[in-house]
């Protein structure tokens, strides 16, 4: 019997690490607070009516360039090798495939983020995704950033989400993204995908996911005052299916609820 396909799709900050991950090493490296970087991007956005994705991004490059901070690729990598992890997020991706390998399920991991892809990829679990959708920069010949190659923002986060639906994954493909596919011959169906997630910018991929018969994860830090508020209004509101902590250790509530959406999958072959 063929394995049953399987997806996990993640937000990144927030979701598998603590903050944004911009906050760790390199808006400290250009000599300014996180606050004051936000504020400017965000008044940068609006003085250029611009999208504030674009917007930080135009700014990590100007200040990096008046700072005398490298903006090369290994640079950002280098980044993003300080961002913390919540707890167990290292040896989860291990765990969860072993327990759907032994029920006829194969899992696949995506990250869809509004971050750095480039810091992503330094990060210890950048070899653990299939695929990393995130905001990136084009690099001239000397491997310099000199202009955005893909900004996702809120919205654009759930074309990723077809696209790992239809089997279409190069970002540069328009073609099979467009072109109808019967729901039966899409090769990772949306009842068989999670999305994991930590606030509002996730609200439309979780209510994608969750109309399509999928299942959408609000998680939040368990040490930030408010944050279980937060998480259980989105499941209130009918936006998410159900909260839980950002803990991805063994026997935590998030690695039950992936065992259990592993174990309908099961089931539901076992049935067909």
């Amino acid at each position: 019997m063929a394995m049953v396909p399987m997806a996990i799709c993640y937000d990144f900050d927030g979701t598998l690490a603590p903050g944004n991950m911009q906050e760790y090493d390199f808006i400290p490296a250009v000599g300014v607070s996180p606050r004051e970087f936000w504020a400017t991007a965000q008044e940068l956005a609006e003085r250029h009516d611009a999208d504030t994705i674009l917007a930080y991004m135009r700014l990590m490059l100007s200040k990096a360039g008046d700072a005398g901070v490298k903006v090369t690729r290994d640079a950002f990598r280098a980044f993003g090798s300080t961002i913390t992890l919540f707890p167990g997020v290292e040896s989860w991706f291990g765990r969860v495939n072993a327990y759907a390998a032994e029920r006829g399920v194969s899992v696949s991991h995506y990250v869809i983020s509004s971050g750095l892809r480039e810091m992503i990829e330094g990060t210890p679990i950048a070899g653990e995704f299939e695929r990393i959708y995130a905001s990136g920069f084009m690099y001239d010949d000397d491997g310099t950033a000199v202009w955005p190659a893909l900004a996702v923002n809120y919205t654009t986060k759930t074309q990723f989400l077809f696209r790992i639906n239809k089997g279409s994954p190069e970002v540069y493909d328009n073609t099979r993204i467009n072109t109808f596919v019967p729901k039966e011959d899409r090769p990772l169906p949306f009842p068989n995908m999670v999305y994991v997630g930590d606030g509002e910018t996730d609200v439309p991929c979780f209510r994608l996911v969750d109309k399509e018969g999928g299942h959408a994860i609000a998680v939040y830090p368990p040490d930030r005052p408010g944050s279980a508020e937060v998480a259980a209004s989105l499941v209130s509101q009918g936006r998410a299916n159900v909260a839980a902590p950002a803990d991805y250790s063994a026997g935590s509530r998030l690695e039950l609820l992936a065992r259990a959406v592993v174990d309908r999958l099961e089931a539901g072959s076992r049935i067909r």
